[in-house]
Parts: structure tokens; sequence; C-alpha cells
């Protein structure tokens, strides 16, 4: 009898929630958590210890056998994916988000510049090169 337990916290405007799965041999069972203001891992943490056992799941749906092909993941992989996860989240005012864009499209636009400038300086070389190669064939 293997129990696995999954907690998914996302933003739903306004407010912050919590999402326990709960997958019992082959029934899935879930609950919603409202926190309210972006709750830091250690409340949730703690709220996991206080008031896992008295949360109000759902009535059990039983899932097939395929539905639960569940592979062990290397402990690795799952923390980069975690961390992946956690990064890709753009959490902030409107303007933080404004300026995250402008930034971007700045930066996306100087390495363009850089990278033209950069083909130009080559072009020029190789032009210099080309020039001093005809100019030893004739005899200076």
């Amino acid at each position: 009898m293997d129990s696995i337990i999954k907690l998914t916290i996302l933003f739903n405007d306004p407010f912050w929630i919590g999402i326990f799965e709960v997958m019992d041999d082959y029934e899935l069972k879930v609950c919603k958590v409202t926190f309210g203001a972006e709750p830091r891992d250690q409340e949730v943490y703690e709220f996991i210890l206080m008031n896992f056992y008295r949360l109000d799941f759902s009535g059990s749906v039983k899932l097939e056998k395929k539905d639960l092909a569940i592979k062990k993941q290397n402990p690795k992989r799952l923390q980069r994916s975690i961390r992946k996860e956690i990064s890709a989240k753009e959490v902030g005012t409107k303007a933080q988000i404004a300026m995250k864009l402008q930034h971007d499209q700045l930066k996306l636009k100087r390495k363009s510049k850089t990278k033209e400038q950069k083909l130009q300086e080559e072009e020029r070389k190789f032009s210099i090169k080309q020039r001093k190669k005809l100019d030893k064939h004739k005899g200076h």
C-alpha cells in the first residue's frame, strides 16, 4: 500500500492556494486550501505538520493502473526540475514585470548589435588580409 501526497501551491487571483493530492493504491483524493498572502516555505511546513490530518478531502476517485504509472526519478533530476519550476514563476507588480520585459528586450537588441559589430570586424580583418596577400603577389 503506497501513498503519494503532492502539494501544489499556485496564485489564483487574489489569493495563494494549495492543492493537496493524496493517492492511496488506486484512489485519488483532493483538497484545496486558501493561504491568502504568499506563504513562505516555513509556513507551509508548519501548516502541513499542524493541519494535514484535519483537511477535508473530496470523495475518492478510482484510478486505473495505467494512470498511476509512477517512475522513480533521480533525486538530482527531481531537484533540477523543482528549481526550474520555482524560477519560472513571475510574481510581482505589473511595473516590475514590465521592467523585466523591457530589460529582456534591450538585452536582445544589445546582443544582436554586438554580434553584428563582431561580424563587421571579422569582414574588415579578412579584407585586410586579402589585400595584403594580393600586394605580396604584386611584388611590393
